[in-house]
């Protein structure tokens, strides 16, 4: 499961606490923590 600070590539993912979609453009992007509930792991 990627988390928060990884740099786990380009594509869409989704927050294992809430569901929010993030979405990283740039395989070199890394993780953010989720902007509606903060939450630190994707998948």
């Amino acid at each position: 499961m990627p988390k928060t600070g990884e740099q786990p590539g380009s594509g869409l993912y989704v927050c294992s606490s809430c569901g929010t979609v993030v979405r990283l453009d740039e395989r070199e992007d890394a993780l953010p923590p989720c902007p509606t509930c903060e939450g630190t792991e994707y998948k």
